[in-house]
């Protein structure tokens, strides 16, 4: 196996697939748009396309990998997503690029749940909470990043050469995993027989040792859900803020989630898992009631809504690594599934969120910062009912 610092590298930035085929991807559309000659509503199907892949992708590559091994399968999704990006160079229609970003979201899907998978084989409890937390760093660049990283492809190569930057990141990433990874799935192979899938299935949504702290995750993650789709229409639209300083306020947002997952990191081993849960579903409570207490009061500075947003993001970072340490931690010959069960249903609650936030927005901070009210109550009170006390 890899070092420990190439190892978290490499985990980090298969997790981070998700963001970079999304945030890279956005401040293309209007290039997209006008070299292919269609509406920005046609180009934005390619978003869609993707999200699509992905969800459907995070019930494959789990059980796959839980039966073949977790490198085949990480190799396969890697290279169908490369293939599927280069097929889209050529792309003369949107209709053609949301095909192909729809098989790239079902071959990038295999990158977080994967990398979710390793760390359960390799670990379990606080060591696997702290590897978690230290990958969460590195993703938490990544939506920093990669709109930067995007803009400059653009002006340099068109909307087709971001399509050449994520065929080069996966192709690298096979070979660092061909070359840093070794076989970590367990001897005893899982069935993919469907009435064998929908009893494993069955069994992890009947687990309370994973439906408990999972909760509370899927609960702190509505307000970043609710971050990431609305916060530009609010900061913007709603308060005036330009583009320019609206994506540094993004990315001090996302410097909150650095921090809470470097603490993370440093701390589990010596408070335990249990300890920073508890901490982190009282930050995200206590900062989501702050934002809507703010917003509902009438505050319409950016201010009202950063600075709580900046302390949420910090008590997801430290939910996030620990819930899913502790949820995967009873699924030792099953961990793909269990892994495929929380992507997808990460992406469901996405969805929904962002759809309602849509329709809910009405030029206020209200909205958004409702969501990440209730979701970090909603954590607060799953912790303090279901996970206190409990290993």
């Amino acid at each position: 196996m890899a070092g420990a610092s190439s190892l978290t590298l490499l985990l980090g930035v298969l997790i981070a697939l998700t963001p970079l085929g999304t945030d890279s991807w956005q401040p293309i559309l209007p290039a997209l748009a006008a070299s292919l000659d269609a509406p920005v509503a046609a180009a934005q199907l390619t978003v869609t396309t993707f999200f699509i892949g992905l969800a459907i992708g995070q019930f494959g590559w789990g059980p796959l990998s839980d039966r073949y091994g977790r490198k085949p399968m990480l190799a396969a999704g890697l290279v169908l997503a490369c293939l599927a990006a280069l097929a889209c160079v050529p792309a003369r229609s949107i209709a053609e690029v949301a095909a192909a970003r729809f098989v790239l979201g079902l071959g990038m899907s295999s990158g977080p749940v994967i990398a979710r998978a390793i760390v359960r084989d390799l670990h379990s409890h606080e060591k696997a909470a702290r590897l978690m937390a230290r990958m969460v760093v590195v993703f938490s660049v990544v939506p920093i990043a990669a709109p930067l990283a995007a803009g400059a492809v653009l002006a340099l190569a068109g909307w087709r050469g971001v399509l050449w930057l994520y065929a080069g990141i996966c192709a690298l990433l096979v070979a660092a995993a061909a070359v840093s990874l070794r076989e970590s799935a367990p001897q005893r192979r899982a069935s993919l027989h469907p009435a064998a899938l929908l009893r494993g299935y069955a069994a992890i949504l009947r687990e309370p040792r994973f439906l408990a702290p999972y909760g509370a995750q899927l609960c702190s993650q509505v307000g970043i859900f609710g971050f990431v789709s609305s916060s530009a229409f609010t900061l913007v639209k709603g308060f005036g803020v330009s583009a320019g300083a609206y994506s540094v306020m993004f990315a001090t947002v996302m410097l909150g989630q650095i921090a809470g997952a470097w603490v993370s990191s440093r701390w589990v081993t010596r408070f335990g898992l249990q300890r920073l849960l508890a901490v982190g579903t009282r930050i995200v409570a206590a900062s989501g009631l702050a934002a809507a207490a703010l917003a509902w009061s009438g505050a319409a500075h950016w201010s009202a809504v950063i600075v709580p947003y900046i302390a949420y993001m910090c008590g997801t970072a430290l939910i996030m690594p620990n819930a899913t340490a502790a949820a995967l931690s009873p699924f030792p010959n099953s961990a793909g599934a269990a892994s495929s069960v929380m992507g997808a249903s990460q992406f469901a609650v996405g969805a929904i969120v962002s759809t309602a936030l849509g329709l809910l927005f009405e030029g206020t901070a209200r909205p958004l910062t409702s969501a990440a009210a209730l979701g970090g109550v909603g954590a607060f009170l799953i912790e303090k009912n279901f996970l206190r006390g409990k290993r």
